[in-house]
């Protein structure tokens, strides 16, 4: 991804934030996890945290919020920086958010694998 691609990944996942995900948003981000390679398990994970936050099970704060369901947002949104139609290449800036993610809530993440048995 080049840094242009990469500024536009920035600024539409700042926008994403500000989305609300329905469940009928996770259960499409769960069919597209399969296209983002080594970052599968992550963005499971990121989507049981959200299921388990909307279902008020979990706890965390709104920033919190805005960037999980920036990130998952992100990925089942056709419109982002590099078009999801375009083989491979088309799924290297939702990986690069999923990644963004997973470092931005790691300490959230690792409290939430602990509380719930996750290794």
């Amino acid at each position: 991804m080049n840094q242009e691609q990469k500024n536009k990944a920035e600024k539409l996942f700042g926008e994403y934030q500000n989305r609300r995900i329905s469940s009928g948003d996770l259960d499409k981000a769960d069919k597209k996890a399969s296209n983002l390679g080594s970052r599968i398990a992550d963005f499971k994970l990121l989507l049981r945290l959200m299921k388990d936050v909307l279902g008020g099970r979990y706890k965390i704060s709104a920033k919190e919020i805005a960037i999980l369901g920036g990130a998952i947002a992100y990925v089942i949104s056709p419109i982002d920086a590099i078009p999801d139609v375009i083989p491979v290449i088309g799924w290297v800036d939702d990986i690069s958010v999923v990644g963004l993610a997973m470092t931005s809530l790691a300490g959230v993440l690792s409290a939430y694998k602990f509380k719930n048995g996750i290794k």
